[in-house]
């Protein structure tokens, strides 16, 4: 391709918004012009719920360049309120329709660049197309949904799904001062995480005094003059001024559709690793396209902003002449809720016992910092990797501060192939403010090497339902800690007395020790084993055991509801 092509971008914001700027870095020479649907090229989407809620106060804070400030530093031809009718391969050129006058024209290209995005799905449910029920994915849905919301301290709000924008939604609208009633089909928010690990927000949704309602779904809406009315499949329902529909997106592929790209397995456009799609004159980024997960290698749509704008770097540079690649995305993410933080990175559990993945998992409670400096809170941390090379798969965690920083480095020590060993020698900041000596990314690695290296073995929750006479369950806590809550059949022994209580152990049984948060059940694994028992500690402990008994009541409420539902 010249040094000066003509590349056409279909759609704006992150993808193609980054591939514009990044050509025009490139090459001044370059005709670029992009086509934007909507009135606004740049802006933080993101950031959306965050404005509804007032946290954000000013709307123009979101709108991230204009096609004015485009043009004066990047020289760049942006047409917002334009849409794109068709694209002809053959002769390499686009049809588009100025949408303020009506006037249709045909632009060439020597290069096009799609990045159409995804758009909020909506259900065909009965009703839904009424005024109040809404969706969130530009400036103007935002706009709609403050215009609906009632004055300060008034009115209900149904939000529907409680994935990342639902749970923002529902945290903002309370901000507003609404009532709120979050739906999820789901008996857990966030779909792409592990149950066990999300429990927590649960109990701090319904702390702010967010109306959860897991295990259900939006059956049907219904005008009923001043208020909106939905029904629900449990058989209940509720009036509400005003609901949002949250319950996942789909990629806009039409146009790559009508011109016969190919299409991958999971629906979104299918792209190399260069992101170009099976016209060789033809990328996509963003959204709409299928990507290759990190971990798994496997095919996946995760529509993040992040990859997005790496994604429409890589595909001006390639336009360009620059030998760029894309290297998968890990599905790094991060979500406010309230007071906590929930993030992740890689698969989860549930994503690996879907894909027949082998894995190990251990779990720590670590602090966010030196426990003697003031405001220390913990952070629940789940770490998964391979069996065999500790590899790590995906880790996810839960607390108050520090998540995004260790999520943050786990993620970078996946991306560079680090393993749970490599974990044990990371050098991180510490100062009693900030962090520990052991910092819990350190701390996750020792705990993961630990287990690799048979140092000890792990006992897991669902083992209690089929305990046998063969086991003995030990409680290694204090017996003050011990009486205010421990699992069900448990005997306190506490491991500072240990080695002088050896006597009073059964040495025919199989012994499963468990402590608060994992680490003196460590300890009293290793002076046991050592001592000629037979004994696995519960990583995690009693901690653990209270997210797992928590969320397994909520999974066996929601089935029990579900096989009713089905038999009706």
């Amino acid at each position: 391709m010249s040094a000066s092509p003509r590349i056409v971008i279909i759609g704006g914001v992150a993808g193609g918004a980054s591939a514009a700027a990044r050509a025009r870095r490139l090459s001044e020479g370059a005709e670029i012009v992009l086509f934007e649907r909507g009135p606004h090229v740049s802006f933080a989407n993101c950031g959306l719920p965050y404005h509804i809620g007032g946290v954000i106060p000013e709307r123009q804070s979101l709108l991230v360049q204009t096609p004015e400030s485009l043009k004066a530093r990047f020289a760049l031809d942006v047409r917002v309120c334009t849409e794109v009718l068709a694209i002809d391969p053959v002769t390499q050129t686009v049809q588009a329709r100025n949408l303020q006058t009506g006037e249709t024209y045909w632009q060439p290209y020597d290069a096009l660049i799609l990045s159409p995005g995804a758009t909020p799905i909506r259900p065909p449910l009965p009703g839904a197309d009424d005024r109040r029920v809404f969706t969130l994915r530009n400036l103007e849905d935002m706009d709609g949904i403050l215009a609906a919301v009632p004055p300060a301290g008034s009115g209900r709000a149904l939000v529907v799904g409680a994935g990342y924008i639902g749970l923002e939604l529902a945290e903002s609208l309370r901000h507003r001062g609404m009532e709120v009633c979050l739906v999820e089909r789901l008996p857990h928010v966030l779909g792409v995480a592990d149950a066990d690990m999300v429990f927590p927000l649960h109990e701090e949704l319904l702390r702010q005094g967010v109306d959860l309602r897991l295990g259900t779904s939006v059956s049907a809406f219904e005008d009923q003059g001043d208020h909106l009315f939905a029904r629900l499949d449990d058989g209940q329902g509720l009036a509400c001024d005003l609901a949002i529909l949250s319950v996942g997106v789909r990629p806009e592929t039409a146009l790559a559709r009508e011109i016969g790209l190919a299409i991958g397995s999971t629906g979104g456009i299918l792209v190399d690793d260069q992101m170009r799609t099976s016209d060789p004159h033809i990328f996509a980024v963003g959204d709409a396209v299928e990507v290759r997960d990190f971990a798994s290698e496997a095919p996946a749509m995760l529509p993040l902003a992040g990859p997005a704008n790496r994604q429409g770097r890589i595909a001006a540079e390639v336009i360009l002449g620059r030998a760029s690649r894309y290297k998968g995305t890990q599905g790094t993410a991060i979500c406010k809720v309230f007071n906590l933080a929930f993030g992740m990175t890689g698969l989860s559990e549930a994503s690996l016992q879907r894909k027949q993945i082998p894995f190990r998992k251990v779990y720590l409670h670590p602090p966010q910092h030196a426990t003697y400096y003031p405001g220390a809170h913990p952070i629940s941390l789940k770490l998964l990797f391979e069996p065999e090379t500790g590899r790590i798969l995906g880790a996810q965690a839960v607390g108050v501060e520090g998540v995004d920083k260790r999520i943050d480095v786990l993620a970078v020590a996946q991306r560079a192939g680090l393993t749970v060993f490599d974990l044990e020698d990371l050098e991180l900041t510490y100062a009693p403010p900030f962090g520990s000596a052991k910092d819990a990314v350190n701390m996750a690695g020792f705990v993961a090497s630990n287990v690799l290296r048979g140092d000890v073995d792990l006992w897991e929750l669902e083992e209690l339902q089929a305990l046998s006479g063969e086991q003995f369950l030990m409680d290694v806590s204090s017996p003050l800690e011990y009486s205010t809550g421990s699992i069900p059949g448990a005997t306190c022994l506490p491991v500072d007395t240990l080695r002088s209580r050896l006597g009073e152990l059964p040495r025919d049984k199989e012994l499963l020790v468990f402590c608060r948060v994992g680490l003196r059940g460590y300890v009293a694994a290793r002076i046991l084993a050592q001592h000629g028992f037979r004994v696995r500690n519960l990583s995690g402990g009693y901690r653990r055991y209270v997210l797992w008994k928590g969320i397994h009541t909520q999974f066996v409420a929601c089935e029990r509801d579900m096989k009713e539902e089905e038999k009706g």
